[in-house]
């Protein structure tokens, strides 16, 4: 559906509607934006001499992401939510097919002993990133149409949650192990606010719970980053290189930091600087000030989408309320991890930092699924039911 035809359906229905924008929302991300095209170039200065590629060639492709994602953000806000929830059969569809499309050979491409990616001419593209919001928006969908079923009893619940374990199946296969746990506690979580019963959400947490432990014994490799997480300075040049690095910057940044561009974590020491670990060199160089700023920001993102389901609940729009809630714990949880890891209270994931970390495909999609949140909003405010005032509106 194009943009255009998207903005005449949504005003089939009635009187043409001023768009409503949360001001709070736009701010914030245009905030994480700008600190982390800061922080990307900070990171890749050196990398980018390393590869013997132009100074700022990490900046400009994170800036053209960032151009793409705002546009195709755009355009998924001139999308109503009744076209989401008369596709997600289709939804469901491309999400498998991309997660397992990067499985074939041939067509999947390895980086550092994973196979996340797809590589189109020049560009890495990484499905899961897609898939995963796919599948959350047809979890919700399909949460809301059997409502009733969800409520009373156990069937309703493990037959959404069936296509959530098959999906961070696919995802352990390649292997991506943390997306695989962010996929599956955001899905579960709609499926909570959609009004799934506290006893099964209970019964598949402990569920959770157990397997996660499990998995994390029985491979190898995933043992050894956990007990290198647990005490990283045991072997510091190996498998704690990475953790005992961050660490160092964390720790060097103190309160106010060594300045922006000062930070010698990035010089070689501190591995994917750029990428997975843009937070340590963030509060090396901006110290404890810039880490509360950063972590300001996320609790403010996160809480802002959750205040919108619920006054989204309040108004009876359910389908709504559980797109913002999954948003909401997405954007949470995934920076949270991230966060975690670069301080050494959680065992390293290959997560990026949501907004901040260079990634084309990352930052492409959550500036999508925004753009289905600000729509969410829209549709809340004009729906006249809710509590939200009509601040943020444009012709």
């Amino acid at each position: 559906m194009s943009t255009g035809a998207a903005l005449q359906y949504s005003r089939s229905a009635g009187r043409q509607q001023r768009l409503a924008i949360d001001p709070v929302i736009v701010a914030t991300v245009f905030g994480l934006l700008l600190v982390g095209l800061v922080m990307v170039t900070s990171a890749s200065l050196t990398v980018s001499e390393r590869n013997a590629v132009a100074p700022f060639f990490y900046f400009e492709r994170q800036f053209l992401s960032v151009i793409l994602g705002c546009t195709i953000g755009a355009a998924v806000l001139a999308v109503p939510i009744a076209f989401w929830k008369r596709f997600a059969p289709y939804l469901l569809v491309a999400s498998f097919a991309l997660l397992v499309l990067v499985l074939v050979p041939g067509i999947g491409h390895e980086v550092n002993g994973s196979t996340r990616w797809i590589r189109i001419g020049p560009l890495n593209f990484q499905p899961s990133e897609l898939a995963r919001w796919l599948l959350v928006t047809y979890i919700a969908v399909f949460a809301v149409r059997h409502q009733t079923e969800l409520r009373s009893s156990a069937q309703g619940f493990w037959k959404p949650l069936a296509v959530l374990v098959a999906a961070a199946a696919l995802l352990l296969a390649e292997p991506d192990f943390g997306a695989a746990v962010v996929l599956c506690v955001t899905g579960t979580a709609v499926l909570f606010v959609a009004g799934a019963r506290m006893r099964d959400f209970l019964v598949v947490c402990g569920i959770g719970a157990a397997g996660v432990a499990t998995l994390a014994v029985i491979s190898p490799y995933r043992l050894k980053r956990i007990l290198a997480f647990l005490d990283p300075w045991s072997d510091p040049f190996d498998s704690g290189f990475q953790l005992t690095q961050s660490l160092i910057a964390v720790g060097r940044g103190e309160w106010f930091g060594v300045g922006l561009g000062s930070s010698i974590q990035k010089l070689f020491y501190l591995p994917e600087a750029h990428t997975d670990f843009v937070f340590a060199v963030l509060a090396e160089e901006f110290g404890l000030l810039g880490v509360l700023v950063v972590v300001a920001a996320f609790l403010v993102l996160m809480l802002r989408s959750l205040r919108l389901a619920r006054i989204a609940a309040d108004a009876g729009m359910p389908l709504h309320a559980c797109l913002a809630a999954g948003f909401g714990v997405w954007i949470g949880m995934q920076a949270f991890l991230n966060i975690g890891v670069n301080m050494g209270l959680l065992p390293t994931k290959g997560l990026t930092l949501p907004l901040l970390s260079y990634g084309r495909s990352s930052m492409i999609v959550t500036l999508a699924w925004i753009g289905m949140l600000l729509r969410v909003h829209h549709e809340v405010v004009a729906s006249g039911k809710s509590a939200i005032p009509p601040e943020g509106r444009a012709k």
